[in-house]
């Protein structure tokens, strides 16, 4: 995806001047203006990512995207009564995080609604891993639909051309909560890692989809289902699975499942791998109260239209700790990470998130452009705080502690 960057400079570069820039909205100014000037997004400026992260699916020479369709009907979000964070300064933490939006539903309503970076409402900001966390829910779909007939069928069922690779025996439910065993490197800073040169790699035999080629060639490096290692690139390969089982474009699967009838405000975009089939483990194009809706869909056990889109029960196991991660005190489930009391959260780079905390009827969905990817600088802490503070209003005006961000986590289910 990232070479195309350099051909949409060259494109952009010979438009015409005047009417083109006069035809361009805010956003895609803005990204015009702060053009990277390399492929890695990791390694952009703060103000390319500023303006980058709000229109990433705004030229298609530079990233083909497809659009995930709303329906007719809104699901509403009221204002509720403002939230007292007490002594958490809430203005110190936007700068800090340089946020671009926070939204915080309580009881259906919104208690809480902040914007910075020049960013609105009506804007919409990049997911990253965030995605993978719908990329999931569209499993638990296939499977309610019955595309998918059980979680322990290996993914060489759905996707033969795995077969004889180390996956062939890697069951869907070991994707989910990245225990397949298989060696992979997300290092970040290592240009040379599989997270940073997975998306530009073409297949080496025709018809078969690059992703499903790159994993094929991994080998074995521990046995599936007895160790965790986070892999963007299982994600990838989940979401090409159930592209095969249901035969539908992911965007157009989670807008018929989740984005229509559940009542998302508007249209989402999702951006495309070089094979044409959307990056699962990233890069949904949604707004902060789109995904803050998401938060409410999963909390309320995966209800649209008054149609059950999953399994019942599937947002208990999907969210039921498997592994211990090490990272902000969180465990690991399918493709959620979670917290003490039964919260847990979506997560991407530089402070993208959903937090889910259904004992107290509580959402926090959350955009920033952290200035380090991983919040390892003391950033996701921070958002923890932030949680644990929401989570302490709460407790304050409803009467009633409960279990907070921070707090020892259960023990793993295994």
């Amino acid at each position: 995806m990232m070479k195309k960057w350099i051909l949409g400079i060259l494109t952009l570069l010979v438009m015409a001047g005047g009417a083109f820039w006069l035809s361009l909205n805010e956003e895609q100014r803005g990204v015009l203006a702060n053009m990277p000037t390399d492929r890695d997004v990791l390694f952009w400026p703060e103000d390319t990512r500023n303006a980058a992260f709000r229109a990433l699916d705004a030229f298609p020479a530079l990233a083909e995207a497809r659009v995930i369709e709303a329906g007719e009907a809104t699901y509403p979000l009221p204002d509720g009564e403002p939230l007292d964070l007490a002594g958490f300064d809430l203005d110190a933490f936007m700068q800090s995080q340089n946020a671009a939006a926070v939204v915080v539903v309580h009881e259906g309503k919104v208690v809480l609604e902040r914007y910075g970076l020049d960013f609105d409402a009506d804007g919409k900001w990049t997911s990253f891993s965030v995605a993978k966390s719908l990329t999931s829910t569209l499993v638990g779909a296939a499977l309610a639909d019955g595309y998918i007939d059980s979680l322990d069928d290996p993914v060489s069922k759905y996707l033969p051309d795995m077969r004889g690779s180390a996956y062939d025996d890697v069951t869907i439910r070991q994707l989910l909560t990245m225990s397949s065993g298989v060696k992979w490197s997300e290092d970040y800073s290592d240009p040379a890692s599989d997270v940073a040169v997975f998306a530009e790699h073409e297949s080496t035999e025709e018809d078969v989809d690059s992703l499903v080629d790159y994993m094929r060639q991994l080998p074995r490096e521990a046995e599936p289902g007895t160790r965790w290692q986070y892999n963007t690139g299982e994600t990838n390969l989940i979401g090409v699975l159930v592209r095969e089982a249901t035969g539908k474009n992911l965007a157009d699967y989670l807008s018929e499942k989740v984005w229509a009838p559940f009542g998302m405000e508007q249209d989402a975009t999702w951006l495309l791998s070089n094979s044409g089939s959307e990056i699962s483990g990233c890069c949904i194009q949604a707004s902060t109260r789109d995904m803050a809706r998401f938060g409410l869909f999963a909390m309320g056990g995966g209800m649209a239209g008054g149609e059950r889109v999953v399994p019942e029960g599937w947002f208990e196991e999907a969210t039921t700790p498997t592994f211990e991660t090490g990272r902000f005190g969180r465990g690991y489930a399918y493709q959620w990470w979670t917290y003490p009391g039964g919260a847990y959260a979506a997560s991407g780079l530089f402070g993208q998130g959903i937090f889910v905390d259904p004992a107290r009827d509580l959402v926090i969905a959350t955009n920033s452009n952290w200035r380090q990817s991983t919040g390892n600088d003391g950033a996701g802490e921070e958002r923890n705080r932030f949680y644990e503070a929401v989570q302490a209003a709460v407790d304050a005006r409803r009467g009633v502690e409960g279990a907070r961000v921070g707090e020892p986590a259960e023990p793993m289910v295994r």
